[in-house]
């Protein structure tokens, strides 16, 4: 067949991609266009049996472990955030995050207004992160916490390797290192926002003990407490808080208290040892603190430097030149002067004001700190080069002005401490012959010349109940009639008992007592011999009291005190020269005898260079307690030396180790000062018998006479006089009842 014009329609081919150079046009359709039909996936063959229910239990239990995690952690955030927003509501301002103390503290100044002890909770006032010194904020960073300004309060990084740590040494989980931010160390000084409530019947150091439990529950709390605080505060203000409320050993807390009590500064102006030393107290301030241990310090400090140098803290040339030249501390701090003293002080002063102040005190004092070196050292080179090594003898020290205002002290042995035994204030030892002074100072004022004589030979007194008393010199022999003036240099215990029992026990004890020594004394014969106890403070007051003329003085150390910031003191000293005691001329003639026993006498071993000094030796029964108190026209200075538990001390007494060490001590005391005269009143001249032997007393140019005329009415005994009429006899034989105290 031909091609029919009527067919023009296009081939199958053409229609499925048209004409060369012609676009295929689609035909319009009326209809409509079915909807595709969906197909079907081929539906995977489900398992059967027991492999396919176990699988379709764990793909269950999965889906629902994943819806109830999603929502309990959604929960959890929830009520997170809750507790978050709660505690960011708690939080007050930052000021009152500064300061937290609940008790105050008491700064010593001494003579020269010059800061030398500190007691309580010292705070040196706020700083801030901006104005400390930079290297101490990079110190405390480097040290506790790395990543400070990069987290949110917590470091799950530092925890987990806390966590590694601890169990690697074999220890809990939170138990050794802790892994906490700044952050959360802030919280726990805190104490999560809890203030101390000294009502609550809990003490300061329970409370704050509560508050560092390491128990899950708190380390939860002190997580959110910390985030909260990150939302309240900015880093710097978290980091200050940090630097004011933290404890840094030595009874300073905060970085400006620590600076002033070890380097006497500003945190402002530490240089990068200081800072480290300080930062490294962080980690424990009681046994790292340089007034503890120096060289463990320093050693932490070195630690410190390492890692400020690691972090870029520091240059390596800068980090070198820091480990070359530690940190030292100011004189005050290596010093710790007055230890014993400031306890002393402490014990003396109001309580509300000194040992439970609340407020800052500042108390002025009458230390000397030379002095108190002087004290320190003559006490050393003695125990150096005299005590054999290793024993435990103790000794103590007090020096006073003739007004009682005490210039140094040593309580002991071990001379930096705190809170330690005073045995300069707190022992009560028998005084021994150092007690004889009292006697004559009676006799003196009753009319009594240094002298009138008085026989030294056995003698016994009958005691009603106890028998016959017969004390005996240190030396067991007898020297006969002798002057009041040579028994005392020469320390003999049978004139000193029956110038006792001339003038009445009542009278020694009564002038004793006046003088200072306030404990009871003996009642019997024994007391002129020194049975009676005392401390070291009392009897160098008492002696203090000679010096200046008769009249009796309080010790004191307090001269004023005043709050922080105030300039007007609230309250003076409490001490001074008191009532008289006895007359000033007994006052001069009893010097004069006592400048016997250091010149002539059992004293001989305290004197040094050519200044008139005068004092007296003790030692009590077998030994237990020496003694050497005396002085110069301007210091007074007493010694005791003895064992705590009582021993015997072996070959030692008054007028040995105790002169020595009394003798160096004021040597260095009054380096300096211009030799003065003692305020001294010879007798007149006399020819005494001696045990047969004709001796002159030679007198001084200021001699002054006193009293001649009652004198001269006397007998050339009228002690021994006086007793016979008084016993019907004082001689005789006989042994002594007992250990007899009293001493050369």
């Amino acid at each position: 067949m031909s091609d029919s014009p009527k067919r023009k329609g296009s081939l199958i081919a053409d229609n499925r991609y048209g004409r060369k150079g012609t676009a295929a046009k689609p035909k319009a359709s009326t209809k409509p266009k079915p909807k595709p039909k969906r197909t079907r996936k081929a539906a995977k063959p489900r398992r059967g049996g027991i492999l396919g229910l176990l699988s379709a239990m764990a793909r269950w239990i999965l889906r629902f472990i994943w819806v109830v995690t999603s929502r309990t952690a959604l929960v959890g955030f929830a009520m997170l955030a809750l507790i978050v927003g709660y505690f960011y509501t708690t939080l007050p301002p930052l000021e009152e995050f500064l300061d937290g103390r609940a008790s105050g503290s008491v700064t010593m100044l001494d003579n020269n207004d010059a800061v030398f002890a500190w007691r309580g909770d010292q705070f040196g006032g706020v700083v801030t992160a901006q104005n400390v010194s930079p290297h101490l904020k990079n110190a405390v960073i480097a040290t506790e916490d790395k990543r400070f300004y990069q987290h949110f309060g917590l470091s799950p990084r530092g925890i987990a390797s806390a966590v590694r740590i601890n169990l690697s040494e074999g220890r809990g989980p939170l138990s050794g290192h802790g892994g906490s931010t700044i952050t959360q160390q802030t919280a726990k000084l805190l104490c999560l926002g809890e203030p101390f409530d000294p009502t609550a019947g809990k003490t300061e150091a329970e409370y704050e003990a509560d508050c560092r439990r390491g128990s899950l529950k708190r380390k939860a709390k002190e997580a959110v407490f910390a985030m909260a605080m990150e939302a309240k505060y900015t880093k710097d203000e978290i980091l200050s808080i940090y630097l004011n409320r933290a404890y840094m050993g030595g009874g300073a807390y905060g970085a400006e208290a620590a600076a002033e009590r070890f380097f006497g500064k500003s945190a402002a102006v530490l240089n990068p040892s200081e800072a480290a030393m300080i930062a490294g107290l962080l980690t424990a301030p009681s046994t790292l603190s340089p007034t503890s241990n120096l060289e463990r310090s320093r050693n932490r400090a070195a630690t410190v430097l390492r890692l400020m140098a690691e972090q870029g803290y520091l240059t390596d040339e800068e980090a070198a030149l820091a480990q070359a030249s530690p940190a030292e501390l100011s004189d005050a701090a290596e010093a710790r002067a007055g230890g014993y003293f400031a306890d002393w002080v402490m014990s003396t002063g109001p309580e509300f004001f000194t040992r439970k102040t609340t407020e800052d005190v500042i108390i002025r004092t009458t230390l000397d700190q030379r002095m108190q070196k002087a004290a320190v050292d003559g006490l050393n080179y003695i125990f150096e080069t005299k005590v054999r090594e290793g024993s435990e003898a103790q000794a103590a020290i007090v020096v006073m002005s003739a007004d009682g205002a005490v210039r140094a002290m040593v309580g002991g042995r071990k001379t930096k401490v705190s809170g330690a035994f005073n045995r300069a204030t707190q022992a009560l030892r028998q005084t021994g012959s150092a007690f004889k002074p009292f006697v004559y100072a009676a006799a003196l004022d009753l009319g009594y010349s240094p002298n009138d004589l008085v026989d030294d030979s056995p003698y016994c007194i009958n005691i009603p109940g106890s028998g016959q008393w017969c004390p005996k010199n240190y030396t067991n022999r007898f020297i006969g009639q002798t002057t009041l003036t040579n028994a005392l240099a020469q320390s003999l215990n049978i004139p000193a008992v029956k110038i006792s029992e001339s003038v009445g026990r009542e009278t020694v004890s009564t002038v004793a007592s006046q003088f200072g020594i306030k404990n009871d004394l003996a009642a019997g014969p024994a007391m002129a011999l020194g049975a009676s106890e005392s401390t070291l403070l009392e009897m160098t007051g008492a002696f203090a009291g000679i010096l200046n003329g008769g009249s009796s003085v309080t010790p004191y150390g307090l001269v004023d005190l005043r709050l922080r910031g105030d300039t007007e003191p609230m309250m003076g000293t409490g001490g001074g020269i008191g009532e008289r005691v006895i007359q000033e001329s007994a006052a001069g003639q009893l010097i004069y005898m006592m400048e016997k026993v250091v010149s002539e006498g059992t004293g001989q071993r305290a004197r040094f260079g050519g200044r008139q000094l005068a004092g007296k030796t003790g030692t009590t029964s077998a030994a237990k307690d020496a003694w050497f108190i005396g002085f110069s026209a301007d210091y007074v200075a007493g010694v005791w030396m003895g064992y705590d538990d009582n021993t015997p001390l072996k070959g030692v007494t008054g007028g040995g180790l105790p002169a020595e060490i009394w003798s160096e001590v004021m040597k260095r005391v009054h380096e300096g000062v211009p030799e003065r005269p003692l305020p001294m009143i010879q007798p007149a001249p006399a020819q005494v018998v001696f045990g047969g032997d004709v001796n002159e007393v030679v007198p001084l140019d200021q001699y002054a006479p006193v009293q001649q005329a009652p004198q001269q009415q006397r007998p050339a005994n009228i002690i021994d006089q006086v007793l016979q009429d008084i016993f019907g006899g004082g001689g005789g034989g006989g042994a002594s009842s007992g250990p007899n105290p009293g001493d050369r």
